[in-house]
């Protein structure tokens, strides 16, 4: 049905809820745009993920938190006026301190998301995926998540997602999941785990916690399918930029296509393969490495000044 004659869930953290009792496991593709979000929804899946990668990718910036609250929400607003199944969003470190996020919790859930996901990375942050990662204390992510539940006024699901296991290994990452759930986290989501028996072992840990996997490309977690997530105890699995990859791909054949052959003709005609684009490319693509000089830069001479006026 055309969206301007349909309606948007009524709650959709509660659907998202319901969805969880009664499904051995959520696949959630992840979606960058309305238009992608309905074809996943018609395709049959029972949730999308608005990654926040992704969506800086489509707006050609990094992955470093540097998306507003604004557009965060704008687009939310947009996906959820065209689908009728739960959307979790991707609001990375939460828009600031404990004040600033129980503002995108109700901004987020006015704009209808289901469930709003917080890490416990300090900004600026990084995909989880890479090395130099950086984190806040446990006590501030548990002051962040207490002020998230306390500020919705539906169901909207607070997920939270720890980037502990690459710098305080697994049993730190477990560690601050448990202070997560005591603090009201609903949804767990240990990023960057790196084999099968580290999934199962989060799981033993933290039995009866609704738990998310990521199984993004190019990362350090191994290429693991739905069915060995499931029976690893994990709840709902992402593929938070595959769509955005391949669909960047799939316009670089376009585009180097019609500048061979001047016709779009082989396109049509699936004389083409698409390939991925991968991260390094994508990153080359948008500068991303000027972003963590300039960072680095700014660091350094701020560093420079202090140890002038100490006198070092």
């Amino acid at each position: 049905m055309a969206f301007l004659y349909k309606s948007r869930l009524e709650n959709p953290g509660a659907e998202l809820r319901r969805i969880i009792k009664e499904k051995e496991i959520i696949v959630a593709p992840g979606v960058f745009s309305p238009s992608v979000a309905l074809l996943a929804e018609s395709m049959g899946f029972d949730a999308v993920y608005l990654s926040g990668a992704a969506l800086t990718g489509l707006l050609a910036m990094p992955d470093l938190g540097i998306i507003t609250l604004t557009e965060l929400a704008m687009m939310t607003k947009y996906i959820t006026n065209v689908i009728s199944i739960p959307l979790i969003v991707d609001a990375d470190t939460g828009f600031g301190e404990a004040i600033n996020v129980q503002r995108t919790i109700r901004e987020l859930e006015d704009a209808g998301a289901a469930a709003v996901q917080i890490e416990d990375q300090v900004l600026p942050k990084k995909c989880g995926h890479l090395a130099g990662k950086k984190l806040v204390p446990p006590e501030e992510m548990v002051k962040k998540i207490i002020a998230a539940t306390e500020a919705r006024r539906k169901d909207i699901l607070i997920v939270a997602r720890t980037d502990a296991r690459a710098i305080e290994g697994l049993e730190g990452a477990i560690e601050r999941a448990r202070m997560y759930v005591e603090a009201g986290a609903d949804i767990i989501f240990p990023e960057a785990l790196r084999s099968l028996e580290e999934f199962k072992e989060f799981a033993r840990a933290l039995p009866n916690v609704p738990l998310l996997a990521n199984m993004t490309e190019f990362g350090k977690t191994p290429y693991l399918t739905v069915e060995q997530f499931k029976e690893a105890g994990f709840k709902i699995v992402i593929f938070p930029v595959t769509s955005f990859r391949m669909a960047m791909g799939a316009a670089r054949t376009a585009f180097e296509t019609i500048l061979k052959h001047g016709t779009q003709k082989p396109l049509i005609d699936n004389a083409v393969p698409v390939k991925i684009m991968t991260r390094r490319e994508f990153y080359d693509l948008i500068g991303y490495y000027t972003y963590e000089t300039v960072d680095k830069s700014i660091a350094e001479k701020a560093e420079n000044l202090l140890s002038s006026r100490r006198g070092e």
